[in-house]
C-alpha cells in the first residue's frame, strides 16, 4: 500500500550538527518529558500517608481562604463602579499562590497529577489509593475554608465593617441552578489542571503563571469548589444562605464539574495525547 502520510518537518539546512541535534532533543523530548515529571509528582502525592495529606489539606484551605480576603481588603478601598472587581479579583490568585508554590495539597491542583499514574496502570488498588488522596485533600481543604469563614463570620479576624463589605461583595454573586454550577465547574477545573501541566516549563515564571490562569477563573465566574466554598461557607455561617444552597447546590456540583474538567478533559485527555504519540514512533 503506498505511505500518503505527510513527511515529518526537518530542521533547517543551516544548522550544524550539535544544533540539528538539539532541536531533535528538544522536539521529540518535550512534551514526554512534562508529562513525566506530572507523572513522578502524581506518584509521590499517591504514596503520601493519610494523615499528611489531610493536615496539608488543612494548611491550604486556610491559605486559600486569603484569597476572599484579599478581595475584601482590595473591595473596601475602591468605589462601587463597574470596574472595581477589575481590581479587587486581583486578590483572588493570592491564595493560590500560597499554596501551589508551597506544595500544599489543594484539591484540583494537586490531585490531578494523581491521575497520570493511574491512567498509566489502572487497577484497583490504584483506583484506592487515588480515592484515599481525593477524599483526605478535599476533605481537609473544606475543613480550613470552613474554619477561615466561622473566624470572619464571628467578626474575630475582620471588622464589623469589613465583615459587612464581605457581605456586600458576596450578597450581588447570586447562586446559580446546581447545573450551571457544574457547568462552570469545568473549565475551573481544567484551568486548575493546566496549571499543574504547564509548571513544570515554567523556568522561573511559576509565579505569573499561578496569578494570570487563576485570576481568569475568578474574572470568568468560574466555579472551583475550595475557593467557592470558602465564600458560601461564608454566606451560610452569616446566616444569609441555608445549609443546603451552601453544599448541596454549590459545593457538590462544583466539585463534579471539576473533576470532570480537570481529571477527564484534561489529565485523561494529555495521558491520551502522549500514549497516541509513542504508539505512533512505535
Amino acid at each position: 500500500m503506498t505511505d500518503i502520510s505527510e513527511p515529518e518537518a526537518e530542521p533547517d539546512e543551516g544548522l550544524d550538527a550539535d544544533e540539528t541535534r538539539d532541536v531533535e532533543e528538544r522536539r521529540a523530548g518535550s512534551s514526554k518529558i512534562v508529562h513525566e515529571v506530572v507523572r513522578l509528582q502524581g506518584e509521590e502525592e499517591l504514596r503520601r500517608p493519610a494523615l499528611a495529606l489531610t493536615l496539608s489539606g488543612i494548611a491550604a484551605g486556610l491559605a486559600i481562604a486569603l484569597s476572599l480576603l484579599c478581595e475584601l481588603f482590595l473591595r473596601s478601598h475602591l468605589p462601587d463602579t463597574d470596574w472595581a472587581p477589575l481590581v479587587y479579583f486581583l486578590g483572588y490568585p493570592i491564595g493560590y499562590v500560597i499554596v501551589i508554590m508551597g506544595r500544599l495539597q489543594l484539591f484540583t491542583e494537586s490531585t490531578v497529577t494523581a491521575v497520570l499514574p493511574v491512567a498509566k496502570t489502572p487497577s484497583l488498588d490504584n483506583f484506592a489509593r487515588l480515592a484515599r488522596l481525593w477524599t483526605c485533600v478535599l476533605a481537609g481543604n473544606l475543613v480550613g475554608v470552613t474554619l477561615v469563614s466561622a473566624l470572619m463570620a464571628g467578626e474575630i479576624i475582620v471588622t464589623h465593617e469589613q465583615h459587612m463589605v464581605a457581605l456586600d461583595i458576596l450578597g450581588k454573586l447570586e447562586l446559580q441552578h446546581w447545573t450551571r454550577t457544574l457547568t462552570l465547574g469545568i473549565p475551573a477545573g481544567f484551568i486548575m489542571a493546566a496549571v499543574a501541566w504547564v509548571l513544570p516549563n515554567a523556568r522561573g515564571s511559576e509565579f505569573w503563571v499561578i496569578f494570570a490562569l487563576t485570576y481568569v477563573i475568578a474574572l470568568g465566574g468560574f466555579a472551583h469548589v475550595v475557593t467557592g466554598s470558602s465564600q458560601v461557607s461564608f454566606l451560610w455561617l452569616s446566616g444569609s444562605i441555608g445549609f443546603g444552597e451552601a453544599w448541596l447546590e454549590f459545593a457538590l456540583p462544583a466539585l463534579v464539574g471539576n473533576i470532570i474538567g480537570g481529571t477527564g478533559l484534561f489529565a485523561v485527555l494529555a495521558h491520551g495525547q502522549m500514549r497516541s504519540d509513542l504508539s505512533a514512533e512505535e
